[in-house]
């Protein structure tokens, strides 16, 4: 089993002491730039240079995180002076969710290890893979993974790995959500979550309303609890346990850290008798929860038992005595890692005789430091003693050291002023703590000019995509004479007799005078594809290509060499050119416009070989989570269930049941109609209309009416009358996100 290093959250400087005290090895933060906790009490560049510093000096490591979507501007005006003094004051790594940001860091900061945040999505080895040749030392896997998904990371590519232990759960795959960025505005992917999970929702299905006013939270899981099971855990091959926590008080991340702590020692010392006491378990309820613990993914994919379905502090709202916080364990826990300090025992000579000059020798792990003070003089009435000296020595005050052990070596005849004795010492420990520090140093290699991508100045002639879910969209789709190629849902052919089911797909498709694309699963996780090379390497013959949702997608089909065949879909991000530039070098064909950037970020990004989504419900959540599971039980049947907030829009939900995933599109989809002579000017060269639940005459209507705004059919009947179109949004193509 290998030592685990205890990775504890830090919302702000305080909350970094406390986590150390309490016991961490190792500490995540962010700064006032990029962190995927925006709302955090994050600190400010000095304030966190600090942090680096206190982290070192007590041993442990310290992590930043620069963890969002980053846009052009920052990406090539931002982040290189937001980094450069962490990586000069020695940060021991970098957690990152952007492809431009790993390639930009690698370039820029050569010595800093960086490490796939969970935002990237990581669900198996081919994908962990991808990223360890890309330079990553380090992936912390979707949190969704079981313990043997993790295993089979460990061992098939070695690379460190991270996971969460303790603390709070997102219903949907991380990185995967647009749910708090298209109804509010606040990307998770920008650290801005409004966390619209934590609402209440109805589900209906059939005209029947599955839950009641009683279990209306179906998209709050329950806070995350691996006390129990940490040997499992290590022994599945992760190195670093994690816990969720920077937007909580210091208490609670201080509090979890010890408890996690001293069962990490306990198991050291003794593996074979851990077990978990009922008093440290209630410790952590009593810090916090949500209507009780589970144990995350680790031993079960989804169910009903890891959703808090209640929501009790709600419910506890206008009541006369409500249940309150355990106070009296917070106050003890802001006592005892909070309102206290913490020294490092250092070792220490002084050397002081009349006529010479005092000498001070100070030690601290592996460093050494010599202070030569003022000369000593003969004492005329009162010398300075062994022990009056050690005394004075010993007053290390507010610097981050205690004297463990002090030799003092004097001829009791000297004397000298204790302003002199006092500035030898702050001189030492000054001197000291400088010596030690300046190892994690690092000098800035020159800079090389980055250039952002100059727009083409030909305007490429636009094809026309259609996506497909269903076999009557297809149809309509292949009866549009201008629409030049289908992307064709994976869902509509399953995995069952596929090379035969293409076949036939592909000759109709091909027999319309149209390109064929494979629309591979939303999410696909480690071994789903195993023994199906063969079958993918023939499709690879018959199609024109593939649509590629993840990264273990996106390994896998490199890995059979079918990397000239993939276009990456919106959730392989490309923010900013470097994120472009990264996905081209894997040879793939072309990518899209991400959904969340606005028509001033567009126009400023490198949209060649891109494609542009103008019709389509977007995908708000990909969830291993099962609504219909949670709200009843599973009948293992694709299906759809409707979800419904407080302002009653609803939100189709798709069950995909051969991957065992749930798909939430938002309850209006976005169009972008009027919009269309200023987005044929941005040099786009494929627009894309995707298509998820529309009947075939709903699909014939809009394929018109885009058609006519967008130029591809003669207008026949002028202009299609405004109460024709359906209800549309514009998504972020104005608003943008922060």
């Amino acid at each position: 089993m290998i030592k685990g290093e205890l990775l504890a959250p830090a919302g702000s400087y305080e909350g970094l002491q406390a986590v150390i005290r309490a016991g961490a090895d190792a500490v995540y933060i962010g700064g006032n730039m990029f962190g995927a906790r925006a709302y955090a009490d994050n600190p400010d560049t000095e304030k966190l240079k600090k942090a680096i510093d206190f982290t070192h000096i007590h041993g442990k490591k310290i992590y930043l995180a620069v963890n969002t979507l980053l846009k052009n501007q920052e990406l090539y005006g931002q982040l290189y002076d937001f980094m450069a003094p962490f990586y000069e004051q020695g940060a021991d790594g970098v957690i990152v969710q952007d492809f431009g940001v790993l390639s930009f860091l690698k370039k820029e900061f050569p010595e800093i290890p960086i490490h796939a945040s969970t935002q990237m999505t990581v669900t198996g080895p081919e994908g962990a893979r991808l990223l360890q040749q890309a330079g990553v030392s380090r992936v912390v896997p979707a949190r969704e993974l079981s313990l043997e998904e993790i295993r089979m990371i460990h061992q098939e590519t070695g690379i460190e790995i991270e996971c969460f232990v303790h603390g709070a759960l997102c219903y949907c795959y991380s990185g995967m959500c647009l749910f708090s960025s298209m109804l509010g505005g606040r990307s998770g992917n920008r650290g801005r979550c409004a966390q619209p999970c934590r609402l209440p929702y109805e589900v209906h299905s059939q005209r029947k309303i599955l839950n009641n006013r009683d279990s209306q939270y179906v998209l709050s899981p329950k806070d995350m609890c691996t006390i129990d099971i940490l040997p499992e855990i290590l022994e599945a091959g992760v190195y670093s346990l994690k816990i969720e926590g920077r937007m909580k008080r210091p208490e609670y991340a201080a509090g979890v850290t010890s408890i996690y702590r001293k069962y990490l020692d306990l198991l050291e010392k003794n593996p074979r008798e851990y077990k978990v006491s009922e008093t440290d378990r209630k410790i952590l309820l009593d810090l916090y929860q949500r209507d009780g613990f589970n144990q995350g993914y680790y031993h079960q994919h989804n169910g009903r038992d890891m959703m808090a379905v209640v929501n009790y502090k709600e419910q506890k709202k206008g009541k006369k005595n409500p249940v309150s916080r355990n106070e009296k364990l917070f106050e003890e826990l802001k006592r005892h890692y909070l309102d206290t300090k913490t020294q490092e025992k250092i070792y220490g000579n002084l050397i002081l005789f009349a006529e010479s000059p005092a000498i001070l020798d100070l030690g601290f792990r592996d460093t050494h430091v010599h202070i030569q003070g003022e000369t000593a003089e003969a004492a005329s009435k009162q010398p300075l003693s062994a022990e009056r000296l050690e005394k004075q020595m010993r007053k290390t005050g507010d610097t981050p050291f205690v004297f463990d052990r002090l030799d003092v070596m004097t001829d009791e005849k000297s004397f000298l002023p204790m302003q002199s004795l006092n500035a030898l010492r702050r001189e030492g420990l000054k001197k000291l703590q400088e010596a030690y520090l300046s190892k994690f140093r690092r000098d800035l290699p020159e800079r090389t000019p980055l250039e952002t991508s100059r727009r083409p100045d030909d305007m490429p002639k636009s094809k026309v995509y259609v996506l497909t879910e269903t076999w009557e969209q297809q149809k309509a789709a292949l009866e549009s004479d201008w629409v030049d190629g289908i992307y064709c849902g994976f869902s509509m052919l399953g995995l069952k007799g596929l090379n035969s089911k293409v076949q036939t797909a592909v000759e109709e498709t091909k027999k319309a005078g149209k390109e064929f694309y494979l629309a591979m699963p939303y999410m696909l996780r480690a071994g789903q594809l195993n023994g199906f090379e063969k079958e993918f390497k023939a499709c690879g013959d018959q199609v024109d290509g593939f649509l590629v949702r993840n990264l273990e997608e996106l390994g896998y089909l490199l890995k059979l060499g079918l990397g000239s065949k993939i276009v990456s879909d919106y959730s392989l991000y490309n923010f900013n050119d470097m994120a472009r530039e990264f996905l081209e070098n894997l040879g793939i064909m072309r990518m899209v416009v991400p959904l969340e950037l606005n028509d001033k970020e567009i126009k400023r990004k490198d949209c060649r070989n891109s494609e542009m989504i103008i019709y389509g419900y977007y995908p708000m959540m990909i969830s291993a989570q099962c609504l219909k599971k949670t709200c009843g039980s599973c009948d293992h049947s694709s299906g759809k269930v409707l979800l419904q907030d407080r302002y009653g829009q609803r939100f189709l939900t798709k069950c995909f049941c051969d991957f065992c995933y749930n798909v939430i599109y938002n309850s209006i989809p976005t169009g972008l109609f009027k919009e269309a002579e200023e987005i044929k000017k941005m040099g786009i060269s494929i627009f894309r209309l995707n298509f998820a639940d529309e009947g075939y005459g709903e699909t014939k209507k809009i394929l018109e009416i885009f058609a006519q705004a967008y130029g591809f059919t003669e207008n026949i009947e002028k202009k299609k009358n405004p109460e024709k179109l359906p209800a549309l949004t514009k998504g972020h193509f104005k608003r943008g996100v922060e």
